[in-house]
């Protein structure tokens, strides 16, 4: 039987660090398993997470989308298979392929409208996608009206973000709430960023769902989004990678003896 990818999907409050430690996970996940087919996917629709991997993105699927919806508006008749076989082409046109990884972006949130049908096979086609790769890493929008639904339907590993604030903590546990109806995850678990040396940790509640690393303030990160550099530039020995690594060990995708 063929072996299912790991999908992570992170989500959590906006301003928390989210797309940062997305994109580490990408370098971490690039620099550990380097035989590994890794895919990140960008379903923010700010698209920060192509800076943070030093990622020029040259259409996203909501481009396609839109060539769909222009199709329909001229008048295009074909079937649907043959739509589904355009939106793959497409798609995997607008695959970059990066340093030991590639990258997709999904652009834009859907805007209300007539076209369920096409934007169902974008997704269908993202999820086909997915079957080629080993580790998907997805992005996914900061708060609870995502989840994630709008690239995939079932994620085994739900990587919730929050900083120290009770608003952070808040917001991941009904991020949970909702997941627990609409995403089939297999494993969720919190990071909390940001903190700093006289954070109360103790004070930290999440409720049900379990803390995979406490990441301390990292001036080096801090310094990078401000130079606009990319990830894979910071030491490893920044407390956001060594945080990430913490976390993908207590959720088993990486073994405790790497290092």
């Amino acid at each position: 039987m063929e072996k299912k990818a790991t999908i992570i999907a992170v989500t959590g409050k906006g301003g928390v660090g989210k797309t940062s430690i997305a994109a580490i996970i990408v370098k971490v996940l690039r620099d550990m398993k380097p035989q590994a087919r890794i895919l990140a996917i960008d379903a923010d629709p700010a698209v920060g997470l192509s800076t943070a991997l030093g990622i020029e993105v040259p259409k996203t699927i909501d481009d396609i989308r839109k060539s769909f919806i222009d199709k329909a508006e001229a008048g295009e008749t074909r079937q649907a298979i043959e739509l589904l076989n355009d939106a793959q082409y497409e798609i995997l046109e607008a695959l970059v392929e990066a340093d030991g990884f590639n990258f997709i972006a999904v652009g834009r949130p859907e805007a209300a409208g007539c076209y369920c049908k096409v934007n169902g096979y974008l997704k269908d086609i993202i999820s086909i996608l997915s079957e080629k790769f080993d580790y998907v890493m997805i992005d996914g929008e900061a708060g609870v009206e995502q989840v994630n639904r709008r690239v995939m339907e079932q994620v085994s590993h739900l990587l919730l973000v929050s900083d120290p604030s009770k608003k952070g903590r808040q917001v991941i546990q009904s991020i949970k709430q909702v997941a627990d109806h609409l995403v089939m995850y297999d494993k969720v678990g919190a990071v909390i960023n940001r903190v700093r040396e006289d954070s109360p940790i103790e004070l930290l509640d999440t409720g049900d769902i379990p803390v995979l690393a406490y990441i301390e303030e990292d001036k080096n990160l801090n310094r990078f989004d401000i130079e606009g550099k990319s990830v894979f530039e910071l030491p490893k020995d920044s407390p956001i990678e060594l945080g990430v690594k913490k976390a993908l060990k207590e959720f088993r995708i990486l073994q405790e003896e790497s290092r």
